[in-house]
């Protein structure tokens, strides 16, 4: 029997699945979600600039910046995440596996909001943060928003427990040669880049702290009608 996290996995990488095949069905919709993650990327940019310019945390910027938030097609990382999930499980702790399964369902929700504010945004206008507010409020889902707060923090926490254990670099190491053969470079560069930025920060708490603070806030602000929550992107 599939443990609890295995079972929540798979559910995920389900959703994933239905995601991508949408997405690679209709060329238009998949090139207005890239055109809504470059502006938000472009976004969280300008909100976390200081951090950016701080050596500790410049990579694990970049990386929510490109892995969790930038524009582009993620179905091959997450079919190769599909084709392994068996073995993680037989392998990996259950902490690990419900760790994986949470960034798996913070991906999922993100694609989701994103189809939603186009849905709200007019067609062919240029995209600002009144509008972006304007679409943001009339989805009316603020339980899915704290959701997605909640789990890039929770996400993030896991990922700097688990960072430090040598086990997790070993494995890492010992994945590359066998990943790259068995045709699974895109989930090992994704996994390792993760690492690799939150074991050069030395404990993420402030860093998590500050996406939590400034994340609330920013929803907060739109959710009470501020034109303006932030500048420009």
């Amino acid at each position: 029997m599939p443990s609890a996290d295995e079972s929540e996995l798979v559910g995920q990488l389900e959703r994933a699945r239905a995601l991508h095949e949408a997405r690679a069905a209709a060329p238009e919709l998949a090139a207005a979600l890239d055109w809504l993650a470059a502006w938000q990327s472009r976004r969280l940019r300008a909100t976390y600039a200081d951090l950016a310019r701080e050596p500790r945390y410049a990579d694990a910027i970049a990386f929510f910046q490109a892995d969790l938030y930038g524009p582009g097609d993620f179905s091959r990382r997450d079919a190769d995440l599909a084709r392994v999930a068996p073995l993680m499980a037989r392998v990996m702790p259950a902490g690990v596996m419900a760790m994986v399964a949470r960034a798996m369902e913070l991906s999922n929700l993100s694609h989701e909001l994103d189809r939603g504010l186009l849905s709200q945004l007019p067609e062919r206008a240029p995209l600002s943060a009144a509008t972006y507010g304007e679409a943001y409020r009339a989805l009316a889902n603020r339980a899915a928003r704290e959701r997605q707060i909640a789990l890039i923090v929770g996400v993030g926490r896991a990922l700097d427990r688990y960072v430090g254990k040598p086990f997790v670099r070993s494995m890492l190491a010992a994945m590359r040669q066998p990943a790259r053969l068995a045709g699974l470079g895109a989930l090992q560069h994704f996994l390792e880049r993760g690492v690799a930025a939150f074991r050069r920060m030395g404990g993420a708490d402030e860093f998590l702290a500050t996406i939590e603070t400034r994340e609330t806030a920013l929803m907060n602000a739109i959710f009470s009608g501020e034109r303006a929550p932030f500048p420009e992107p």
